[in-house]
């Protein structure tokens, strides 16, 4: 018999089974529509990427293929006297002909030498005057004048004056070059730094920078693209005075070339010394475009 009151044991519930974990969580994440191509189509990528670059070249090249097209056929069908307008396949082998015998590399090697050294005296010269005369506004005041005075004076109507000067040497050819070259890069250089950003310059001082460190971080990245516009017509112009030099007392160069084979009446051989000379002036633009993009890799391409 019991004296108290008997209290009930309380139930032992059964614990609760653990949630199941949620496959979704677990699994990894679905990969994204553009991972799922097919191998085939990553493998055509390089394939297409060169079809892409040999349409380009072809859509360059068509205007000189069809000059080149309608060269050969206007002699051959009578539309130009081939006496004067040889075929351009006779031209090459003119060209041919000149450069197995060596003349074509005596010639050529002669008029780089001269067109390429004036140039590089012509931007050492020119560069460093028109930044400091771009800078420096009583320098410009006091040469302003006499810069407007020789740069309205064509350089080959000076040649008979270098010619009697200096001779008929090297040294006259290579100062006209220089002559001729100067402008363009002097004028460009001078209206590149005075257009430069002045919010920049503001700025450039009000960080205490030097004068050669503004040069070096503001003044010279800002004028690269004007200055090599100056460059670039430059260029052009060195090789187009020095081949009007070679024909005036010249033994040698481009020029003489042309000079001697329309005298002599050796038609092919005067157009392979053209066709020379315009492959050269590309070949040297092209240079000069590779050189200021690199330069000028700061720029944000538009």
């Amino acid at each position: 018999m019991s004296t108290g009151t008997d209290t009930a044991a309380p139930a032992v519930l059964p614990a609760a089974p653990a949630p199941a974990e949620d496959v979704r969580d677990s699994a990894p994440p679905p990969r994204p529509v553009s991972d799922l191509r097919p191998p085939q189509r990553a493998a055509r990528q390089p394939l297409r990427a060169l079809g892409r670059r040999l349409r380009a070249v072809a859509l360059r090249s068509a205007a000189v293929l069809a000059l080149l097209g309608l060269w050969e056929a206007a002699p051959r069908l009578g539309l130009a006297d081939p006496t004067f307008l040889p075929p351009v396949s006779e031209v090459a082998a003119a060209w041919w002909e000149l450069l197995g015998n060596g003349q074509l590399g005596r010639h050529t090697w002669a008029s780089l030498v001269r067109s390429f050294g004036g140039f590089a005296i012509a931007v050492a010269v020119a560069v460093p005057l028109g930044l400091l005369i771009g800078w420096y506004r009583p320098v410009a005041a006091l040469l302003g004048p006499l810069l407007e005075l020789f740069r309205n004076t064509a350089a080959l109507a000076l040649l008979p004056v270098f010619v009697l000067l200096l001779g008929i040497g090297e040294t006259s050819k290579v100062s006209i070059v220089v002559y001729a070259c100067v402008w363009p890069i002097l004028l460009n250089t001078i209206s590149a730094v005075g257009n430069a950003d002045p919010t920049l310059v503001r700025l450039a001082r009000s960080m205490d920078l030097s004068t050669p460190r503004l040069f070096q971080k503001v003044i010279l990245p800002a004028s690269v693209p004007a200055v090599f516009t100056g460059i670039r017509l430059a260029g052009a112009i060195s090789i187009l005075v020095l081949v009007a030099a070679e024909m005036i007392g010249a033994k040698a160069g481009l020029g003489y070339l042309i000079n001697a084979s329309q005298f002599n009446f050796a038609i092919p051989q005067m157009y392979a010394g053209i066709v020379t000379i315009s492959a050269i002036g590309v070949a040297f633009n092209q240079l000069l475009v590779t050189i200021e993009r690199r330069l000028s890799t700061w720029r944000v391409p538009s």
